[in-house]
Protein backbone atom coordinates (compact mmCIF):
# COMPACT_ATOMS: atom_id res chain seq x y z
CA UNK A 1 0.00 0.00 0.00
CA UNK A 2 1.43 3.33 -0.99
CA UNK A 3 2.43 5.50 1.97
CA UNK A 4 -0.03 8.33 2.53
CA UNK A 5 -2.52 7.17 -0.11
CA UNK A 6 -6.24 7.46 0.61
CA UNK A 7 -9.01 5.06 -0.36
CA UNK A 8 -10.01 7.45 -3.17
CA UNK A 9 -6.39 7.45 -4.40
CA UNK A 10 -6.35 3.66 -4.50
CA UNK A 11 -9.71 3.45 -6.26
CA UNK A 12 -8.48 5.94 -8.86
CA UNK A 13 -5.32 3.86 -9.35
CA UNK A 14 -7.37 0.69 -9.93
CA UNK A 15 -9.58 2.47 -12.48
CA UNK A 16 -6.52 3.90 -14.24
CA UNK A 17 -5.00 0.43 -14.49
CA UNK A 18 -8.28 -0.98 -15.84
CA UNK A 19 -8.37 1.65 -18.58
CA UNK A 20 -4.75 0.95 -19.50
CA UNK A 21 -5.19 -2.82 -19.45
CA UNK A 22 -8.37 -2.93 -21.53
CA UNK A 23 -6.77 -0.65 -24.11
CA UNK A 24 -3.53 -2.66 -24.33
CA UNK A 25 -5.21 -6.07 -24.46
CA UNK A 26 -7.88 -4.89 -26.89
CA UNK A 27 -10.96 -5.66 -24.80
CA UNK A 28 -12.66 -2.58 -26.24
CA UNK A 29 -12.63 -4.07 -29.72
CA UNK A 30 -16.02 -5.35 -30.87
CA UNK A 31 -14.71 -8.86 -31.51
CA UNK A 32 -11.88 -10.71 -29.79
CA UNK A 33 -8.80 -11.35 -31.94
CA UNK A 34 -10.82 -10.24 -35.02
CA UNK A 35 -12.61 -13.58 -34.76
CA UNK A 36 -16.27 -12.65 -34.81
CA UNK A 37 -16.58 -13.74 -31.15
CA UNK A 38 -17.06 -11.36 -28.23
CA UNK A 39 -15.11 -11.93 -25.02
CA UNK A 40 -17.87 -13.84 -23.19
CA UNK A 41 -18.33 -16.21 -26.14
CA UNK A 42 -14.61 -16.89 -26.38
CA UNK A 43 -14.49 -17.53 -22.62
CA UNK A 44 -17.23 -20.16 -22.84
CA UNK A 45 -15.43 -21.90 -25.72
CA UNK A 46 -12.25 -21.86 -23.65
CA UNK A 47 -13.94 -23.43 -20.61
CA UNK A 48 -15.59 -26.11 -22.74
CA UNK A 49 -12.20 -26.90 -24.31
CA UNK A 50 -10.65 -27.29 -20.84
CA UNK A 51 -13.50 -29.30 -19.28
CA UNK A 52 -14.15 -31.70 -22.13
CA UNK A 53 -17.73 -32.29 -20.99
CA UNK A 54 -19.59 -30.26 -18.37
CA UNK A 55 -22.93 -28.78 -17.35
CA UNK A 56 -24.36 -25.30 -17.78
CA UNK A 57 -24.29 -24.91 -13.98
CA UNK A 58 -20.57 -25.57 -13.89
CA UNK A 59 -20.00 -23.18 -16.80
CA UNK A 60 -21.85 -20.45 -14.87
CA UNK A 61 -19.65 -21.11 -11.84
CA UNK A 62 -16.43 -20.97 -13.85
CA UNK A 63 -17.33 -17.92 -15.94
CA UNK A 64 -19.64 -15.85 -13.73
CA UNK A 65 -21.92 -15.27 -16.75
CA UNK A 66 -25.61 -14.59 -16.09
CA UNK A 67 -27.70 -17.77 -16.42
CA UNK A 68 -30.11 -16.33 -18.99
CA UNK A 69 -27.36 -14.90 -21.18
CA UNK A 70 -25.37 -18.15 -20.95
CA UNK A 71 -28.42 -20.16 -21.99
CA UNK A 72 -28.94 -18.00 -25.09
CA UNK A 73 -25.23 -18.14 -25.92
CA UNK A 74 -25.15 -21.95 -25.70
CA UNK A 75 -28.25 -22.18 -27.88
CA UNK A 76 -26.52 -20.07 -30.56
CA UNK A 77 -23.45 -22.31 -30.34
CA UNK A 78 -25.63 -25.41 -30.81
CA UNK A 79 -27.31 -23.86 -33.85
CA UNK A 80 -23.89 -23.11 -35.37
CA UNK A 81 -22.69 -26.67 -34.74
CA UNK A 82 -20.06 -25.67 -32.18
CA UNK A 83 -21.57 -27.33 -29.10
CA UNK A 84 -23.28 -30.68 -28.60
CA UNK A 85 -25.67 -31.56 -25.77
CA UNK A 86 -26.59 -35.00 -24.38
CA UNK A 87 -28.48 -36.27 -21.35
CA UNK A 88 -26.35 -37.22 -18.36
CA UNK A 89 -26.25 -41.02 -17.86
CA UNK A 90 -26.44 -40.41 -14.08
CA UNK A 91 -29.38 -37.98 -14.16
CA UNK A 92 -31.57 -37.68 -17.23
CA UNK A 93 -32.73 -34.23 -16.09
CA UNK A 94 -29.23 -32.85 -16.54
CA UNK A 95 -27.51 -32.11 -19.85
CA UNK A 96 -23.83 -32.52 -20.57
CA UNK A 97 -22.24 -30.00 -22.94
CA UNK A 98 -19.12 -30.44 -25.06
CA UNK A 99 -17.45 -28.97 -28.12
CA UNK A 100 -18.10 -30.62 -31.46
CA UNK A 101 -15.26 -31.24 -33.88
CA UNK A 102 -16.11 -27.90 -35.51
CA UNK A 103 -16.16 -26.30 -32.07
CA UNK A 104 -12.69 -27.67 -31.25
CA UNK A 105 -11.34 -26.37 -34.57
CA UNK A 106 -12.91 -22.96 -33.89
CA UNK A 107 -11.39 -22.82 -30.42
CA UNK A 108 -7.98 -23.87 -31.75
CA UNK A 109 -8.02 -20.87 -34.09
CA UNK A 110 -9.02 -18.53 -31.24
CA UNK A 111 -6.33 -19.98 -28.99
CA UNK A 112 -3.62 -19.56 -31.62
CA UNK A 113 -4.68 -15.94 -32.22
CA UNK A 114 -4.64 -15.24 -28.48
CA UNK A 115 -1.11 -16.67 -28.20
CA UNK A 116 0.07 -14.52 -31.11
CA UNK A 117 -1.40 -11.36 -29.59
CA UNK A 118 0.04 -12.11 -26.13
CA UNK A 119 3.41 -12.85 -27.70
CA UNK A 120 3.33 -9.58 -29.63
CA UNK A 121 2.47 -7.70 -26.43
CA UNK A 122 5.53 -8.92 -24.53
CA UNK A 123 7.94 -9.29 -27.47
CA UNK A 124 9.41 -5.76 -27.07
CA UNK A 125 10.36 -6.54 -23.44
CA UNK A 126 13.62 -8.10 -22.32
CA UNK A 127 13.47 -11.58 -20.81
CA UNK A 128 13.94 -10.10 -17.32
CA UNK A 129 11.14 -7.60 -17.92
CA UNK A 130 8.87 -10.41 -19.14
CA UNK A 131 9.57 -12.34 -15.92
CA UNK A 132 8.81 -9.24 -13.85
CA UNK A 133 5.55 -8.75 -15.72
CA UNK A 134 4.47 -12.35 -15.19
CA UNK A 135 5.33 -12.13 -11.48
CA UNK A 136 3.36 -8.88 -11.11
CA UNK A 137 0.36 -10.39 -12.91
CA UNK A 138 0.45 -13.44 -10.64
CA UNK A 139 0.63 -11.13 -7.60
CA UNK A 140 -2.46 -9.28 -8.83
CA UNK A 141 -4.30 -12.56 -9.41
CA UNK A 142 -3.45 -13.84 -5.94
CA UNK A 143 -4.26 -10.53 -4.23
CA UNK A 144 -7.73 -10.32 -5.78
CA UNK A 145 -8.42 -14.05 -5.45
CA UNK A 146 -6.75 -14.72 -2.10
CA UNK A 147 -9.56 -17.06 -1.06
CA UNK A 148 -8.67 -19.31 -3.99
CA UNK A 149 -5.10 -20.05 -2.93
CA UNK A 150 -4.48 -23.79 -3.19
CA UNK A 151 -2.26 -25.13 -0.35
CA UNK A 152 -1.30 -28.07 -2.56
CA UNK A 153 0.34 -25.65 -5.03
CA UNK A 154 2.52 -23.96 -2.40
CA UNK A 155 6.10 -25.20 -2.63
CA UNK A 156 8.93 -24.51 -0.21
CA UNK A 157 11.99 -23.66 -2.28
CA UNK A 158 15.48 -22.25 -1.90
CA UNK A 159 15.90 -18.47 -2.26
CA UNK A 160 16.47 -16.87 -5.65
CA UNK A 161 17.87 -13.43 -6.54
CA UNK A 162 15.60 -10.80 -5.02
CA UNK A 163 14.15 -13.07 -2.33
CA UNK A 164 16.36 -11.79 0.49
CA UNK A 165 15.41 -8.20 -0.27
CA UNK A 166 11.77 -9.26 -0.31
CA UNK A 167 12.10 -10.81 3.17
CA UNK A 168 13.46 -7.53 4.54
CA UNK A 169 10.90 -5.34 2.76
CA UNK A 170 7.86 -7.43 3.69
CA UNK A 171 8.87 -7.73 7.35
CA UNK A 172 9.39 -3.98 7.55
CA UNK A 173 6.13 -3.08 5.83
CA UNK A 174 3.83 -5.64 7.45
CA UNK A 175 5.05 -5.28 11.03
CA UNK A 176 4.74 -1.51 10.76
CA UNK A 177 1.17 -1.89 9.46
CA UNK A 178 -0.01 -4.58 11.90
CA UNK A 179 1.95 -3.73 15.06
CA UNK A 180 3.18 -0.18 14.57
CA UNK A 181 6.84 -1.19 14.81
CA UNK A 182 9.35 1.40 13.65
CA UNK A 183 12.24 1.19 11.17
CA UNK A 184 14.61 -0.35 13.72
CA UNK A 185 12.82 -3.67 13.19
CA UNK A 186 13.42 -3.56 9.44
CA UNK A 187 17.04 -2.72 10.21
CA UNK A 188 17.29 -5.79 12.46
CA UNK A 189 15.84 -8.03 9.74
CA UNK A 190 18.31 -6.56 7.24
CA UNK A 191 21.17 -7.36 9.61
CA UNK A 192 19.96 -10.94 10.12
CA UNK A 193 19.70 -11.46 6.36
CA UNK A 194 23.13 -9.90 5.81
CA UNK A 195 24.67 -12.28 8.35
CA UNK A 196 22.99 -15.26 6.70
CA UNK A 197 24.16 -14.32 3.21
CA UNK A 198 27.72 -13.52 4.30
CA UNK A 199 28.23 -16.63 6.45
CA UNK A 200 25.92 -19.22 4.92
CA UNK A 201 26.73 -22.88 5.61
CA UNK A 202 24.52 -24.99 3.31
CA UNK A 203 25.24 -28.19 5.25
CA UNK A 204 23.78 -26.79 8.48
CA UNK A 205 21.68 -23.80 7.46
CA UNK A 206 18.65 -23.26 5.21
CA UNK A 207 16.32 -20.54 4.01
CA UNK A 208 12.92 -21.48 2.63
CA UNK A 209 10.60 -19.38 0.47
CA UNK A 210 6.94 -20.43 0.27
CA UNK A 211 5.97 -20.02 -3.38
CA UNK A 212 2.51 -20.24 -4.97
CA UNK A 213 2.79 -20.18 -8.78
CA UNK A 214 5.65 -17.68 -8.66
CA UNK A 215 4.25 -15.55 -5.81
CA UNK A 216 6.10 -15.45 -2.50
CA UNK A 217 3.77 -16.13 0.42
CA UNK A 218 6.14 -16.74 3.30
CA UNK A 219 9.63 -17.52 4.52
CA UNK A 220 11.66 -18.96 7.37
CA UNK A 221 15.36 -19.36 8.16
CA UNK A 222 17.36 -21.85 10.20
CA UNK A 223 20.90 -20.78 11.12
CA UNK A 224 23.74 -22.26 13.13
CA UNK A 225 24.18 -20.80 16.60
CA UNK A 226 26.67 -23.45 17.76
CA UNK A 227 27.56 -27.03 16.87
CA UNK A 228 24.66 -28.22 19.05
CA UNK A 229 22.13 -25.42 18.70
CA UNK A 230 20.26 -24.08 15.65
CA UNK A 231 18.26 -20.85 15.65
CA UNK A 232 14.92 -20.42 13.91
CA UNK A 233 14.57 -16.93 12.45
CA UNK A 234 12.18 -14.71 10.49
CA UNK A 235 9.04 -16.83 10.25
CA UNK A 236 6.74 -14.86 7.97
CA UNK A 237 3.40 -15.58 6.27
CA UNK A 238 1.61 -13.13 4.02
CA UNK A 239 -1.90 -12.16 5.21
CA UNK A 240 -3.45 -13.65 2.06
CA UNK A 241 -1.99 -17.07 2.94
CA UNK A 242 -2.96 -17.20 6.60
CA UNK A 243 -5.23 -19.99 7.70
CA UNK A 244 -3.73 -22.49 5.24
CA UNK A 245 -1.35 -24.11 7.73
CA UNK A 246 1.65 -22.54 6.02
CA UNK A 247 3.26 -21.29 9.24
CA UNK A 248 3.10 -24.79 10.75
CA UNK A 249 4.52 -26.25 7.56
CA UNK A 250 7.48 -23.85 7.53
CA UNK A 251 8.29 -24.56 11.18
CA UNK A 252 8.01 -28.32 10.60
CA UNK A 253 10.44 -28.03 7.70
CA UNK A 254 12.92 -26.26 9.96
CA UNK A 255 12.63 -28.92 12.64
CA UNK A 256 13.10 -31.78 10.17
CA UNK A 257 16.19 -30.14 8.68
CA UNK A 258 17.69 -29.42 12.11
CA UNK A 259 17.29 -33.06 13.13
CA UNK A 260 18.86 -34.28 9.88
CA UNK A 261 21.75 -31.81 10.32
CA UNK A 262 22.55 -33.25 13.76
CA UNK A 263 21.51 -30.39 16.04
CA UNK A 264 20.45 -31.20 19.60
CA UNK A 265 18.25 -28.15 20.11
CA UNK A 266 16.51 -25.29 18.30
CA UNK A 267 16.10 -21.87 19.89
CA UNK A 268 14.14 -18.85 18.75
CA UNK A 269 13.45 -15.29 19.85
CA UNK A 270 10.03 -13.65 19.54
CA UNK A 271 7.74 -11.13 21.24
CA UNK A 272 4.57 -11.64 23.23
CA UNK A 273 2.33 -9.77 20.77
CA UNK A 274 3.03 -12.30 18.00
CA UNK A 275 0.28 -14.57 19.28
CA UNK A 276 -0.27 -16.65 16.15
CA UNK A 277 3.44 -17.49 15.85
CA UNK A 278 3.58 -18.38 19.56
CA UNK A 279 0.73 -20.87 19.10
CA UNK A 280 2.58 -22.47 16.19
CA UNK A 281 5.76 -22.78 18.24
CA UNK A 282 3.93 -24.29 21.21
CA UNK A 283 2.11 -26.86 19.05
CA UNK A 284 5.43 -27.83 17.45
CA UNK A 285 6.82 -28.66 20.91
CA UNK A 286 8.78 -25.50 21.71
CA UNK A 287 8.68 -24.34 25.33
CA UNK A 288 9.01 -20.80 26.67
CA UNK A 289 12.25 -20.60 28.69
CA UNK A 290 12.71 -16.85 29.26
CA UNK A 291 10.69 -13.63 29.08
CA UNK A 292 11.76 -10.04 29.71
CA UNK A 293 9.95 -6.71 29.32
CA UNK A 294 11.80 -4.54 26.83
CA UNK A 295 11.46 -1.44 24.71
CA UNK A 296 11.88 -2.70 21.16
CA UNK A 297 10.97 -1.22 17.79
CA UNK A 298 9.30 1.80 19.35
CA UNK A 299 6.96 -0.32 21.53
CA UNK A 300 6.86 -1.76 25.04
CA UNK A 301 7.07 -5.51 24.45
CA UNK A 302 7.86 -8.71 26.28
CA UNK A 303 10.85 -10.37 24.64
CA UNK A 304 10.69 -14.18 24.73
CA UNK A 305 13.07 -17.10 24.15
CA UNK A 306 11.67 -20.48 23.19
CA UNK A 307 13.50 -23.82 22.84
CA UNK A 308 12.88 -27.27 21.39
CA UNK A 309 14.96 -30.33 22.30
CA UNK A 310 15.42 -32.58 19.29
Amino acid sequence: MATGSTLDDRIAAVRRFNRFYTREIGFLHEHLHDSGFVLSEARVLYELAQCGETTATELRRRTGIDAGYLSRLLRRFEERGLVARRASPDDGRRSLLSLTEQGRETFAGLDAAARREAGALIAPLTEDAQEQLVTAMAALENALGAGRLDPARIVLRDPRPGDFGWIVARHGALYAEEYGWDATFEGLVAQVISDIVQNFDPARERVWIADHDGIRLGSICLVRQSDEVAKLRLLFVEPAARGLGLGRRLVAECIAFARAAGYARITLWTNDVLTTARVIYAKAGFRLVAAEPRRNFGKDLVSETWELDL
